[in-house]
């Protein structure tokens, strides 16, 4: 069960799918420098990305580093084995937590969801969960009701403050004036009809 922790930890930051992280190997991990490098034939895209480490997910490669077996190459493992089928484990996992149908791949939709809404660009975002095409990456950054009511927020409050700034609308008729023109009947004085 910890094993299917510590890889669900790693990849809802999201760095990857399930793949990725049974077939992480520690060659591919800088503690030092906090850097994954996920090898082209470990990424579901098949290209290479660098991924950073940053806060619990750090501190997961951590212990798995205090607990690394020399024998054995895997990040990953149980016995210096590999994991297995991480859905068979996922949902035995979900169903003891009393979270009966929740899917992994759920956790990379709030992975992106969370990068977006922390201020990470979206370009950026596409480049850390291996998104290739802006309408894939699209699928999974949901708007969801607290996104519009957050945008309603915002537009209100950026109303307000163009409000409070000096007023920038001059009646019509008044310009009209300044400038000659006839506010009757729309002609201009002086121009020929």
């Amino acid at each position: 069960m910890r094993n299917l922790f510590n890889s669900s930890r790693a990849l809802i930051n999201p760095k990857d799918t399930s793949t990725s992280a049974s077939s992480l190997e520690w060659p591919d991990v800088d503690l030092g420098t906090g850097v994954i490098r996920l090898r082209a034939e470990h990424s579901k895209n098949k290209q290479p990305r660098t991924l950073m480490l940053t806060g619990d997910l750090l501190e997961v490669m951590r212990r798995r580093a205090a607990l690394r077996r020399l024998d054995c190459l895997l990040v990953f493992h149980k016995d210096g084995k590999p994991l297995g089928d991480f859905r068979k484990a996922w949902a035995t996992a979900c169903k003891a937590a009393g979270l009966a149908g929740q899917h992994f791949h759920d956790l990379r939709r709030s992975a992106i969801r969370n990068m977006v809404r922390g201020g990470t660009p979206e370009r950026v975002a596409m480049a850390i969960s291996g998104h290739k095409t802006r309408s894939t990456f699209d699928r999974y950054n949901i708007v969801s009701e607290a996104d519009l009511a957050l945008a309603a927020e915002r537009t209100d409050a950026y109303v307000a403050k163009r409000r409070e700034a000096a007023p920038r609308i001059v009646a019509l008729a008044s310009i009209q004036r300044e400038h000659g023109q006839n506010t009757d009947n729309g002609a201009v004085s002086g121009a020929s009809v």
